[in-house]
């Protein structure tokens, strides 16, 4: 039977500000933004990004995890968490102003667990972050060891074993090594650890009821931090057997998951989930490190007992286990006062709450620079019309984009893109500064963020950021149809870099990848840039009526058995199918009309 869970709490919607604010109370070189509740984010307070002279190294997710990752923010460790609601991936424009308020000179290392909503919002900001100039490398961390290796591009959950990694980058960067030395540290710590968990019990969120999905005498193996199900539930067995069966898992040689063989060096961790007694974590402890030292050849070099990265109130541990080196246990040896590493509180208080800081598009640029021009260039005419007609094509297709995505996934993907396209439209008529091609990308990233929700909004954000900040870089105020191409096919990297997917994993990209490549193949062939472009809307649409074929390995859809996903097109492929072969369109009429010049553009 469910009941109400019991909490020392007040409002539930305010658990993770007042942790916040009790955080800083508690621990003087502590210092959080002032931008509750949209911006959760918590800074050593030593730091400020206009003068700190060392790679900054952000980590951070959803609540409910305490003391990760704000716990360990500290000289010698982080230099900012992120704070996401409870379980839920903290928003792009928090990201982005923990990035701004630490980050100087040497840049900036995200450091990512494995989560499609972390993955998506930090890879956002970090576009956003190298659009503002800020130099940003990113490492996720995926080392659960539950699971057989997945099929598709979910991959590895991010355990506790981030905690390690986070502890290693952060001594890298005290050590005033470069952003790339810190990330290649980082990424190489990564791949050498493992982890997993064992629960008696689930997680209760505040205000919620507390499940009984796991009855008396029961625990479960390999279930996630989010109180998601795990591999399997047993009856509850002496902490011995547990311990047994989870380093037999880790260190299994058929699945691989951490390159640990008989004489290696290792690091241990025995992390606690947020309701198991300190004497039972021991207890653990202390039978593991003999098990591996005898039973699988392993010198355990250090051994780390505590809670670290926790699941609210759910009772149970996690065991990690990182292969070790020298150079490494120098990094976990060096000095921090990150206080859950743990270290104490001593010292003056500074004031708890400093201003958000403004991004630097804000004050470097104009009002006239960003609103529409009162006389519009040939380029700006152009561009005008391109997006009314992809904007009204996608707002046309909304209920076929619904239809489809009901049968192949949560039903909403027309509305969701109508949102979008509508806002766009509303948007071009006072904001973008048409004349100015790169800045209007810009713009309709802005416009998408704003009122897209979703993984589709995340996606098309990317997109145009990562546009935006190609023709920044590499475009006049005249673009060429090449530059569009090559700042078309830098968008679509940056999608398959943060979503995973690429071609033929039946998404959006299906139909964005086969258009890039023939409008290069055409205007290299000396095709004008019209024809070029028509041509290349055909290969859009083309590849996204294959995918009924494909079968889905991204989103929703990689749940859904190939019978039905054969009876329909992937609907986010055919948006942009649409919208593309729409813009195309309207750019020939164009010309045609006006017998323009049409090596432009």
């Amino acid at each position: 039977m469910a009941f109400q869970g019991k909490k020392l709490i007040n409002n539930p919607n305010d658990v993770v500000t007042e942790f916040i604010e009790g955080l800083a109370e508690t621990y003087p070189g502590l210092q959080y933004l002032d931008g509750f509740p949209e911006v959760k984010v918590v800074i050593r307070a030593d730091v400020s990004g206009a003068t700190y002279d060392k790679v900054a190294v952000i980590s951070g997710g959803g609540s409910g995890h305490e003391p990760a990752h704000a716990g360990f923010v500290g000289e010698g460790m982080l230099t900012a968490s992120i704070c996401g609601d409870v379980f839920a991936s903290p928003p792009v424009d928090s990201i982005l102003a923990g990035i701004r308020a630490v980050t100087g000179a040497m840049g900036c290392l995200l450091i990512v667990t494995n989560y499609t909503g972390d993955r998506m919002n930090f890879g956002l900001a970090a576009e956003q972050a190298r659009s503002e100039g800020y130099k940003i490398e990113t490492v996720i961390v995926g080392d659960d060891c539950a699971l057989p290796p997945p099929r598709g591009i979910t991959g590895r959950r991010g355990l506790a074993g981030t905690i390690l990694v986070n502890k290693v980058a952060g001594a890298a960067a005290a050590a005033g090594l470069s952003l790339a030395d810190v990330a290649s540290e980082a990424k190489r710590a990564s791949e050498l650890v493992g982890t997993m968990g064992v629960a008696l019990s689930v997680c209760t969120l505040p205000g919620l009821v507390t499940s009984d999905r796991l009855g008396p005498g029961k625990m479960e193996l390999g279930l996630g931090i989010h109180g998601e199900p795990g591999a399997a539930v047993a009856d509850i067995q002496p902490v011995d057997v547990v311990v047994s069966h989870v380093l037999k898992q880790i260190l299994s040689p058929e699945t691989n998951y951490v390159p640990i063989t008989r004489g290696n060096r290792v690091v241990l961790m025995i992390n606690g989930l947020g309701a198991t007694p300190v004497m039972e974590l021991m207890i653990a402890a202390g039978k593991a490190v003999p098990k591996l030292q005898l039973e699988f050849g392993l010198a355990v070099e250090r051994v780390y007992t505590g809670s670290f990265m926790t699941s609210l109130d759910m009772a149970g541990f996690s065991i990690s286990i990182m292969k070790a080196d020298q150079i490494l246990l120098q990094r976990l040896d060096a000095p921090t006062n990150a206080p859950h590493w743990p270290v104490g509180s001593a010292g003056d208080r500074p004031p708890a709450k400093i201003p958000v800081p403004l991004p630097p598009s804000r004050s470097t640029k104009s009002e006239e620079s960003l609103s529409r021009p009162l006389q519009l260039s040939e380029q700006g005419r152009i561009l005008e019309l391109a997006i009314e007609a992809a904007a009204n094509a996608v707002i046309g297709m909304r209920d076929s984009l619904n239809d489809w995505d009901s049968k192949v996934g949560d039903g909403d993907c027309g509305s969701t893109m109508c949102r979008g396209a509508t806002a766009i439209l509303d948007d071009m008529k006072k904001y973008y500064p048409l004349n100015d091609a790169a800045e209007t990308v810009n713009e309709i990233g802005s416009s998408v963020t704003r009122a897209m929700g979703g993984t589709s909004g995340v996606l098309y954000s990317i997109f145009c950021k990562a546009a935006y900040a190609w023709l920044k870089a590499n475009s006049d105020s005249t673009v060429t149809a090449m530059q569009w191409a090559e700042a078309l096919e830098a968008a679509i990297a940056a999608v398959s870099k943060y979503g995973g997917a690429s071609a033929g994993y039946r998404t959006l990209l299906d139909a964005l990848i086969p258009a890039v490549a023939v409008l290069k193949e055409r205007l290299t062939a000396g095709n004008d840039s019209s024809t070029a472009f028509v041509l290349s809307s055909e290969a859009a649409l083309a590849g996204a009526e294959s995918t009924k074929h494909m079968q889905a390995q991204a989103g929703r859809s990689s749940y859904v058995s190939a019978g039905i996903l054969a009876t329909v097109p992937d609907p986010g492929a055919m948006a942009a199918a649409a919208w593309y072969r729409a813009a195309a369109l309207a750019v020939k009429d164009k010309f045609q009309a006006s017998g323009a010049d049409i090596s432009k553009f």
